[in-house]
């Protein structure tokens, strides 16, 4: 999530868990902790695919938040010994910021390392875009209440709470919408007798009314997108090709597992001037895609991995596919994007 959000979202639980007490401290330490997991990205990495695929890692493992937060705790208890709050209540604090950061990236579609240093997949649930503005309004509405309402104010800490109770009330709705895209994809693709390995259903930017359809497909992959406004529960797809033999003599090399564990298998291989790319096919749509990764390059007939591996340029989205975006949310469904 962007790291606004994050913030007031660490500043929300932390005057949760002890605002009554030590009034605005747990509102400022709350907002510390909890935009601080973000700060892997400033850590030097190897190359290009290692910067990516390990931010949200350590520092967004619930192991490392549990050894962490009782002696970030013990510290704030030494430093606010006059407020009379323990060593537990400020390590709940710190551990509710950081963990609840962790858990709400976990519910976007980059992935979050929840377990690290286990080596399973990043969590992705994909159920809300990285920047949702409705779900950050209300957090800001119940923090902002209580830091400029009179200390220790009850109405300023249950007017917290409710911002936080709402914003997850939200959180718990676009889990549920998902579910229900999905099975209406899944069902569109059974009536359109398409074999499919894995599906993902995800917000379009900035709401929870638009979503993007991805399939895997035995010679590619399908897109498509529903309205929650659409008159009737259709997913129209498109095919495209994910040509991913050209990686046949290069899928044992670093780059490629890692990207391949990173995506989930939601990638497509493309061909550019004789380097081979790895496109992440869950941030952006077609044609516009995020992350994409040069990991080859085809030298007199022969294909031979790149190293290190470099990041190609972001292809994001434009003000014409947002538009597009605007009017397909709507319910128009005769689109050019």
């Amino acid at each position: 999530m962007d790291p606004l959000t994050q913030i007031l979202l660490g500043a929300a639980v932390g005057h949760a868990a002890l605002g009554a007490r030590v009034g605005r401290k747990a509102l400022i330490w709350g907002g510390i902790f909890g935009g601080m997991p973000d700060l892997d990205v400033f850590l030097p990495h190897a190359d290009d695919v290692a910067a990516v695929t390990n931010h949200r890692g350590f520092s967004h493992s619930l192991i490392t938040h549990t050894v962490v937060a009782p002696i970030l705790g013990a510290g704030l208890a030494r430093l606010h010994a006059k407020d009379g709050a323990s060593i537990t209540r400020w390590s709940l604090l710190v551990w509710l910021a950081f963990a609840t950061h962790a858990l709400l990236d976990a519910i976007t579609i980059y992935g979050t390392q929840l377990f690290w240093p286990g080596n399973g997949p990043p969590a992705g649930l994909g159920s809300i875009f990285i920047i949702d503005p409705l779900y950050t309004l209300l957090l800001f509405i119940g923090v902002l209440w209580a830091a400029f309402g009179k200390h220790r104010l009850t109405t300023g800490h249950v007017a917290n709470k409710v911002g936080l109770g709402l914003s997850t009330l939200y959180l718990a709705l676009a889990i549920f919408v998902q579910a229900q895209v999905r099975d209406i994809a899944e069902s569109e693709l059974v009536r359109q007798g398409a074999e499919y390995d894995r599906l993902i259903a995800t917000p379009t930017p900035f709401n929870l009314l638009l979503w993007r359809v991805v399939a895997m497909v035995p010679d590619g992959y399908r897109e498509g997108y529903y309205s929650l406004l659409d008159p009737l529960p259709e997913i129209r797809f498109e095919h495209y090709p994910s040509n991913d033999s050209l990686l046949s003599t290069v899928s044992d090399t670093y780059a490629v597992q890692r990207l391949r564990w990173f995506t989930k298998g939601f990638y497509r291989v493309r061909e550019t001037e004789g380097r081979l790319e790895i496109t992440d096919l869950r941030m952006g749509f077609e044609p516009r895609y995020i992350f994409s990764f040069v990991v080859a390059q085809r030298q007199e007939g022969v294909i031979r991995p790149v190293i290190p591996p470099e990041r190609a340029p972001a292809e994001r989205p434009d003000v014409e596919a947002l538009r597009w975006v605007w009017r397909r949310m709507l319910g128009e469904r005769n689109l050019v994007l």
